[in-house]
């Protein structure tokens, strides 16, 4: 993760230092520290793998893309502050938020503004139904996601499931999800409870999951909240199986969960990042190894297909990239190929991918499928 780190920040300072004329400029506001840094950095970092290449063969139309970060904490008031600031500073498009309200907090000043937000790294069901007509999702739904996994559990024979949600659109969101999964198989959650965003309490909840004897938990929260409350429910002697979303598939997450990472079940919206059978692996592997040897993450992948997107709509878009354009542009995609996998828009539907399927951390705390 230092190492990330430390190529995030040269690669900030080189775009800080190049010429500001023939740019493209591309506005992104996310949570660099806060409970989700870890994903964050390693999004933006499989993002920054493409277009650093693209700039690096000529850019778009001989016009390099600036991709202009700025921190919101993960505090969704800041994100729409974020995202203002950027608009003003006349950036082409917004791109790679993070999180369900941040996201949505944003929406309204891409109709005021009619600036396109591409990729947001969030799966809420509320980015994709309606549409919204500045807003082009890439990732699959966390309601596939979560259905995905208690179908799953119910297939292995797991029929004491506990549902854990933080409290906000994002764990709404992804319940609804779970809960259409439960109802797939028959069944209901043996506990479900929800915590607090702002202030994650977990410790009134863990006894209720122990007493429950639940084989499964089911965790909806980001970062550093579902880390301390699978702690806790290893200090309380529960062995349930832990199930999280893809929000949380980075190698900073499985860090933070420490001795409690191996078993635990993450699912993913992008191909098995160590297959390189993958046309989208294998390419963003052999630009990772340009940069030091860097190893590519399931939220890295996230981040590169977003910027496949990006690019390929700015190519469409060109001669004179503009706001309006870009969005005309997306909307023509029609199985845009962004390495084995197909993207497609239109004016009735922005979703993009549909891809679901579940990892386990192993001994070495890497990913496995």
């Amino acid at each position: 993760m230092k190492q990330i780190v430390r190529w995030v920040a040269a690669a900030a300072c080189a775009v800080a230092s190049a010429a500001a004329i023939g740019q493209i400029r591309i506005g992104q506001t996310a949570g660099f520290t806060g409970a989700v840094a870890a994903g964050v950095k390693e999004v933006s970092v499989g993002a920054k793998l493409y277009i650093d290449a693209v700039n690096k063969a000529g850019g778009v139309g001989g016009q390099q893309i600036e991709l202009i970060s700025l921190d919101d904490k993960f505090e969704p008031a800041l994100a729409a502050e974020n995202a203002r600031k950027l608009i003003d500073q006349g950036v082409v498009a917004l791109f790679l938020t993070r999180g369900t309200p941040h996201t949505q907090a944003i929406m309204p000043l891409l109709t005021q503004y009619k600036v396109p937000l591409i990729g947001p790294s969030t799966g809420a069901m509320a980015l994709h139904s309606p549409v919204h007509p500045w807003l082009f999702n890439v990732r699959a739904t966390y309601q596939r996601e979560a259905e995905r996994a208690v179908r799953h559990l119910s297939l292995i024979g797991m029929d004491r499931i506990a549902l854990i949600q933080v409290d906000d659109s994002f764990g709404a969101d992804a319940a609804t999800g779970a809960l259409n999964g439960f109802t797939a198989v028959g069944k209901q959650p043996i506990v479900h409870e929800k915590f607090d965003r702002t202030k994650p309490d977990m410790a009134p909840i863990i006894p209720k999951i122990v007493k429950s004897e639940a084989q499964a938990v089911i965790f909806i929260g980001s970062g550093n909240m579902v880390a301390d409350g699978v702690k806790l429910l290893r200090n309380a002697g529960s062995r349930a199986q832990v199930v999280t979303l893809s929000n949380n598939a980075s190698s900073g997450f499985v860090k933070s969960l420490g001795d409690n990472a191996r078993g635990t079940v993450v699912s993913q919206v992008f191909p098995y990042e160590r297959s390189l059978s993958a046309p989208i692996v294998k390419e963003a592997t052999e630009f990772a190894h340009e940069h030091g040897g860097i190893e590519v993450t399931p939220a890295m992948l996230e981040g590169y297909a977003a910027a496949k997107v990006l690019v390929e709509g700015l190519r469409r878009a060109s001669p004179g990239v503009t706001r309006e354009k870009l969005k005309a542009a997306l909307e023509t995609f029609k199985r845009v190929d962004i390495g084995g996998l197909e993207v497609s828009y239109s004016t009735s539907d922005h979703s993009g991918l549909d891809y679901a399927d579940l990892s386990i951390v192993g001994e070495d705390g890497k990913f496995k499928r």
